[in-house]
């Protein structure tokens, strides 16, 4: 058996209200083309989650907004507290818990790119791997039967993107 995790940073925020509390931060304008984007290459490449395990902060539950349109998905989307600004050992924790053989993970850096660089064998060789910068996403692939069984080092890349790259 194999499961898929589908690890996406959010896309591009908004700084225009410097009242705003970081939580509530929005998408900004490119962040919200990059999540449309990353929809489209997503359903391209058949990359479809059945669950959706995301941080509850307004730009990452907007980054999946983005990303579900361009995708056939009927699954659930958990809203997770404990994924907003989440280190890598809390991330792993969260995940261990998916019930479904395909997850998309939306987080946040630095928590998120040391989850990303800690779970795979063997790192990407798109520079852009060591930024994880807003929008990057990893495809990996675990050969386990239970995402309780999930370690660090265990999974073989599948793909890697960061919106920029994209061109449709």
């Amino acid at each position: 058996m194999t499961k898929r995790l589908i690890l996406t940073r959010h896309a591009k925020s908004s700084w225009d209200d410097p009242l705003m509390t970081d939580h509530d931060r929005p998408l900004n304008e490119r962040g919200r083309a990059a999540a449309a984007d990353l929809g489209r290459w997503l359903a391209s490449r058949g990359y479809v989650p059945g669950q959706v395990l995301c941080s509850d902060a307004v730009r990452t539950r907007e980054t999946w907004d983005g990303i579900a349109p361009a995708l056939v998905f009927d699954g659930a989307v958990d809203l997770k507290p404990a994924l907003y600004h989440a280190g890598a050992d809390v991330m792993l924790a969260v995940l261990r818990h998916a019930k479904a053989d395909v997850v998309l993970m939306l987080g946040h850096n630095p928590g998120i790119s040391e989850f990303a660089h800690r779970l795979v064998a063997r790192a990407p060789l798109n520079p852009e791997f060591q930024k994880y910068p807003t929008g990057a996403t990893l495809v990996v692939d675990f050969a386990v039967d239970s995402w309780e069984e999930v370690d660090w080092g265990l999974g073989s890349v599948d793909d890697f993107i960061v919106p920029r790259e994209l061109v449709f």
